[in-house]
């Protein structure tokens, strides 16, 4: 049962008597407070620094898989560069055998024949592998493209524009190969064509 008597509360221990403590001083609450921010502003660092290593960790990822890429993509790339010189000797040798020199000589005509479907088998292993042709005859010069080897008076023609092909450039998987070696138009005026006065 219950003791309601009220002088019962003398007989309690000191530890728990029911008389509130003094409120801390302001000075207590200053410092506490001071802590907490002290501390939130250093969670706020760390979770700052996680998230910059995270991102950092992203990017590395990314750029580890590019490069990965990039590798496979462009791995055959100085095997494809020594092909295109075969390619170059097969166009010359069909540029070589004229129309007229075919039909009065079979046994050249077979030989044509025997080139022609050599130079088209190297044309379609090229495209399998993604190794492009750049003909760019009649296109506006394009130092990213194109390397001048002349340039020459050419009426109608636009200053700067490619009016022959000496040799065709190649491009593996839009990565310049090799560039394409062009004649230009020269400019009548004086500063036209000034992109493509580099001769080499």
């Amino acid at each position: 049962m219950t003791n309601l008597d009220p002088a019962a509360n003398d007989e309690l221990p000191e530890d728990i008597n029911p008389v509130p403590e003094e409120p801390a001083e302001d000075g207590g609450l200053a410092a506490a407070q001071a802590k907490i921010a002290e501390l939130e502003k250093k969670v706020a660092e760390i979770k700052d620094q996680a998230l910059r290593a995270l991102a950092e960790a992203e990017n590395t990822r990314k750029r580890s898989e590019r490069d990965r890429q990039d590798t496979a993509k462009f791995a055959n790339a100085s095997f494809a560069r020594d092909l295109l010189s075969v390619a170059d000797n097969l166009r010359r040798a069909l540029s070589a055998i004229t129309p007229e020199s075919r039909e009065a000589n079979p046994e050249l005509k077979n030989i044509y024949t025997g080139v022609e479907m050599t130079e088209r088998e190297l044309l379609n292993m090229f495209e399998r592998n993604n190794i492009r042709k750049v003909e760019p005859m009649g296109q506006k010069f394009d130092p990213n493209l194109h390397e001048v080897l002349f340039e020459a008076e050419v009426p109608g023609a636009a200053p700067g524009v490619v009016v022959q092909v000496i040799e065709p450039g190649y491009t593996l998987h839009e990565r310049l190969l090799r560039p394409a070696r062009v004649g230009v138009a020269k400019g009548t005026e004086t500063g036209s064509g000034s992109n493509v006065d580099q001769e080499v």
